[in-house]
This record gives C-alpha cells, structure tokens and sequence, in this order.
C-alpha cells in the first residue's frame, strides 16, 4: 500500500482531494499546420549543454502495445500520419534505429514538395538529416531511403565498416566507447559537425529506452490509437513503446498538450530531468 508523502496532507494528517480537470476542448478543430504553430514548434528550440534538443515520437494502443503484426504504422490512422509528418517538416535531423527503418520500409524523410517549401520559408533545408543508428553496421540494403538521391544521410555507428555506394549522399558518425556505441557522444557531434539543434527520434523501442535512459531525451510526443490488441511479444515485436531494462529511476513526465481527432489522443510530454 502507498503512504501519502507528508506533503500531500494537511495539518490534521488528511490527505486532501484530488481535483480532476476536463481536457477536452470546446475551441474549434484545427489543421496540423495550425497546431504545429500553436505548439512553437517551428521556434529553435533551446538545446540543452552540449547536445540538441531531442523528442521522442511514438504510438501506443490503450493496452499499451506499441506495434501489430510488427510494424507501429499498423496503428496509425489519417490524423496520426498528419502529425507525423508535421513534426518532421519542424526539425533538423530525424532519428531513427537500423531495425525501424527495415521494417517500417523508410523512403524520402519529407515527400510532400509544399513541406520542403515550407521548411525553406522557416529558414531550414528542404530534408532533414536523416540519421540510423547500428552500432553494428546492420543497415538492410534494400531500403527505399538509401535509392533517394535528395537524402542526406548520417550512419551513428560504433563499427569502422561502411555501406555500399548508394544513391543516397551518406556520412557516418562514429562513437565507440568500451566497445560499445556511445550515444551521448554520437548526439552531441550531430551538434557540432552538422549544426544540429533539434532532433525528431521515431523508434524503435529499443533505441528509446537507450536515448531515456542516457539522458538524452527532452520531450515525448505519444500518439494514443483507440484499440485493444493485447498478445504478448514474439520474436523481435515490441510489446510498449521502450523495450529494455527498466529505468531507474524512471523518469517523470510533465503533460503540455493535449489534442484528439475522433476517438485518438496525441499527449505531449516534457521529460523531467
């Protein structure tokens, strides 16, 4: 049984009611161009000491799976892709893990030609800089992303292998430390060798509980699909939006927003430090 902190209580020792507050607006819908001004999300972010600003963008269904039939795009539906792409359209670099890139079948970072005009006229270039993480240089060949001549690629990486020429222009950022890749290191060079100041990380869960883990995440953007799917975990599927050890301590979140279409929520989170 929890005991009260001794701060929640009054002077007679009674812990006081909890107040509950509606959150479903009144205000009238908006586009997610519109949110996404609202949000400042086109304002420079501050980065913290030493590295970027970097947010999390996952989904979930109600039970908290973050997956069916193995791919998160299985959940998603119109008003989740928007937003998706929304926050993409508003950041220098895109993050995302060799395993996620494979299975989600990643192309082009922003497709949509009126996005990368839009990016222009917020004084940032057409693509993001899209960066996959392998500490082993297990990078599938045949990923659409890397036959697109407009990407700009950077490889995070604790092996000294490289890819096979590509279509793609690609870099690498290599940060081995123990033997192992070291991610801190890894996002503070995205700062100061390609000027990196905000960083969208899209998965998997495994590289999110790493990032989580290290520090290294500000802000958690979690899409909420209006489903039961229940199952457990079988092979390489994820069953929540981290995969790994538990974190401890685990980090507290701090409620910003809150938006729904229909019947899905999209959160926003601050990660306390």
């Amino acid at each position: 049984m929890d005991v009260p902190a001794d701060e929640d209580r009054d002077p007679k020792g009674e812990q006081p009611p909890p107040l509950l507050q509606h959150l479903l607006a009144l205000d009238d819908p908006a586009t997610v161009e519109q949110v996404v001004e609202e949000l400042g999300l086109w304002e420079r972010p501050v980065p913290a000491p030493g590295r970027p600003h970097v947010m999390l963008n996952m989904i979930a269904t109600v039970d908290g799976r973050a997956s069916l039939g193995g791919r998160s795009g299985a959940l998603s539906d119109h008003a989740d892709r928007a937003l998706f792409h929304g926050l993409r359209s508003t950041v220098d670099a895109v993050l995302v893990g060799a395993a996620t890139l494979r299975i989600e079948r990643y192309g082009r970072i922003i497709p949509d030609a009126s996005r990368r005009q839009l990016r222009q006229r917020h004084g940032l270039g057409e693509e993001p800089l899209a960066c996959v993480v392998s500490g082993r240089m297990t990078i599938a060949q045949d990923i659409p992303l890397l036959a697109e001549p407009a990407a700009r690629i950077v490889v995070i990486t604790a092996s000294q292998a490289s890819l096979p020429a590509t279509a793609a222009h690609v870099e690498y950022v290599r940060a081995e430390r123990d033997g192992h890749l070291d991610l801190s290191a890894a996002i503070a060079e995205l700062q100061e060798r390609y000027g990196v100041q905000s960083v969208l990380c899209e998965g998997g869960p495994h590289l999110a509980r790493q990032l989580l883990g290290a520090g290294l995440i500000d802000e958690l953007f979690l899409s909420l699909a209006p489903m039961l799917v229940g199952g457990e975990p079988t092979g390489g599927e994820a069953l929540r939006i981290l995969a790994g050890d538990e974190l401890a301590p685990p980090p507290a979140l701090e409620l910003r927003s809150v938006l729904q279409s229909g019947s899905e929520l999209f959160l926003r989170y601050g990660v306390c430090a």
